[in-house]
């Protein structure tokens, strides 16, 4: 079983703590998938600054693979966060540098390595939509909570290419969130998994749609990554099943994978950061 993240990259600077950590969608879940003992790979573009280096080497630290991507003349993307009372709290970021300006574009080499994986995961963040068409493994995919991206054109953009698609609906009620998993059914997506945060997740394939609690943490740390945690445990829990494209996941394989996620999500509360790795923010860059 192997999983690769496809796309973003991006480090998560503190600001109320004075610490930087390597973070991105596509790279966490390459991370969570390692730490879950899945082999895991990450393909993208990494900046040539200091933090590109300091990103590249959190990541291969963690066992996975990231031969593959690629330094580019430029500068890494970097978000500004706090916590308050253990949720985090986006203040802004510089675009994604790099990694979002010049994206990978997969050519036949590439293509031939991605086609080796189970699974690919891109996100919003990844600038990866027109590769989406390319790809030959199971496909998910990260909508995450922004209403442009719930759109009907790019819900068209992305769900007939996605086996999976995962949507943060923590403001949502739980009507609003099964209509919105309906929705991207319906646009072309073979499964859609909506996260609820405290008030756990639905899961829909059009037929069935199914429900499971959140398991609760007490004492959170952080709740950078929960949202990527519990699709990580998702996915691999559908894949250890059995899932492919020629076997959809059946309703017990979904609950099941709703249970693993949940509980994956609780343990990333307790973590710092995405995946841990924080130093401390370099003078130059406060």
């Amino acid at each position: 079983m192997r999983v690769l993240g496809f796309g973003d990259n991006i480090v998560d600077r503190f600001v109320d703590r004075g610490i930087d950590y390597p973070g991105g969608n596509s790279v966490n879940v390459a991370v969570y998938a390692r730490r879950l003992g899945v082999e895991s790979a990450y393909l993208g573009v990494f900046g040539d600054d200091e933090l590109g280096g300091f990103l590249r080497d959190s990541i291969a630290a963690e066992g996975v693979a990231v031969g593959r991507s690629v330094v580019r003349r430029g500068e890494s993307g970097v978000s500004h966060l706090r916590v308050d009372d253990g949720e985090r709290v986006f203040l802004g970021w510089n675009g994604g540098g790099v990694t979002v300006r010049e994206p990978l574009t997969l050519d036949d080499d590439l293509l031939g390595y991605v086609n080796g994986f189970d699974l690919v995961h891109s996100s919003v963040y990844s600038r990866s939509e027109p590769e989406l068409p390319k790809l030959g493994p199971l496909v998910s995919f990260d909508l995450s909570s922004e209403e442009e991206y719930r759109t009907p054109s790019y819900l068209d953009r992305v769900c007939p290419h996605a086996d999976l698609v995962l949507l943060s609906c923590s403001d949502l009620g739980e009507e609003a969130t099964a209509g919105l998993l309906a929705e991207a059914v319906r646009r072309g997506a073979r499964l859609a998994l909506g996260t609820r945060g405290v008030h756990g997740a639905l899961a829909s394939d059009g037929q069935v749609t199914l429900s499971a609690p959140a398991d609760l943490a007490p004492d959170i740390v952080d709740t950078m990554g929960c949202g990527d945690a519990f699709l990580t445990g998702f996915v691999v829990s559908l894949l250890r099943d059995g899932w492919a494209a020629a076997a959809p996941p059946r309703p017990a394989m979904i609950e099941r994978a709703l249970r693993l996620g949940a509980e994956t999500a609780r343990e990333q509360c307790f973590v710092e950061g995405a995946f841990g790795h924080g130093r401390a923010t370099p003078v130059t860059s406060m």
